[in-house]
């Protein structure tokens, strides 16, 4: 949460008479790397940063300068509110409630009504209409595991529902579309694993600690490589249905069929997520062309209505 962080930093010196690179590199769980390009954007904002070096040395706010409340405009407060009030809403936590106070500290009382405006006006809403109720109660576990570098031992289900005990050092969450993730150092396997949280249970928090490790760029659903065996297919759909189409494709890949229907320009791989995604829509979709796929489909149909003809009798 770099703007969290950025702004705790600004707090810290305006507390502090002088820090070092070090103490905000611990404090904050980042390398000094990241601090110093820290420090970079905080002076580009325009509050002047000086590093000093030697015994006793460190970042400190030149003395000559002065913070008011005027240092952030309307636009940068409303934002920094925005993405703090939408997150704590998800990830609850001392840290979050103590940035959102400190933010609102900068907000001067005549500016209040209009920066409470536009904070509010992009609300986002992560929670699930139906679904796993331990998604949130999971994010805090691994939010409080990650903060106190504790291991975590749970249960992993693969996409098949096979299980196997895991313990694991967390040090990333991820959210992709709707869907939350965690990144850990997998003890079992020996490398760093993306793990679905839904298929995630029986997390518990132990008492051993470890060292962070680097952690490399999370892989979700092949996006590396989609841009490359990524399809279009034609697909014809019924308009009761083309709201929930629009979630994967753009307006401009229809053409309207008569009074009902349209043709779509659909983004397509071939694997068993993206056939139920065409299955999903139900009589109210139909694959045109290419043929094989076409083929597959009505394959993957008969299967499912052979599976009514037979009930309980397996596939």
């Amino acid at each position: 949460m770099k703007i969290d962080r950025l702004v705790s930093i600004i707090m810290i010196l305006l507390e502090k008479e002088r820090i070092g690179a070090q103490d905000l590199a611990r404090m904050f769980e980042v390398s000094v790397r990241t601090i110093y390009r820290d420090i970079d954007t905080i002076n580009m904002a325009g509050i002047p940063v000086r590093a000093t070096t030697g015994v006793g040395g460190g970042f400190e706010i030149m003395p000559e300068y002065k913070v008011d409340k005027n240092i952030f405009s309307s636009a940068d407060l409303s934002a920094i509110l925005m993405g703090l009030s939408n997150l704590s809403s998800v990830i609850r936590g001392d840290e979050l409630v103590n940035a959102l106070a400190k933010v609102k500290s900068f907000v001067p009382a005549e500016r209040a009504k209009e920066i409470s405006v536009k904070a509010n006006q992009i609300y986002i809403d992560l929670s699930p209409w139906i679904g796993n109720t331990d998604i949130k109660k999971n994010l805090e576990i691994i939010k409080t595991a990650m903060q106190e570098r504790k291991l975590l031992s749970f249960v992993y289900a693969d996409r098949c529902g096979d299980k196997t005990a895991r313990t694991a050092q967390p040090c990333q969450l991820v959210l992709k579309s709707s869907h939350w993730y965690w990144q850990g150092y997998c003890l079992l396997r020996n490398d760093f694993r993306l793990f679905k949280l839904s298929r995630t249970t029986d997390l518990q928090i132990k008492d051993e600690s470890f060292t962070p490790r680097d952690f490399p760029v999370p892989k979700l659903f092949m996006s590396e490589i989609s841009d490359t065996v990524q399809t279009q297919i034609r697909i014809r759909i019924h308009r009761s249905v083309m709201e929930r189409v629009l979630d994967f494709c753009s307006f401009d890949n229809f053409t309207p069929d008569g009074d009902e229907h349209y043709i779509v320009r659909f983004p397509f791989l071939e694997n068993d997520f993206c056939y139920s995604i065409l299955l999903g829509f139900g009589d109210k979709c139909e694959c045109l062309e290419p043929e094989h796929i076409r083929q597959e489909m009505k394959r993957r149909i008969n299967d499912i209505a052979a599976l009514y003809e037979n009930p309980g009798g397996g596939v």
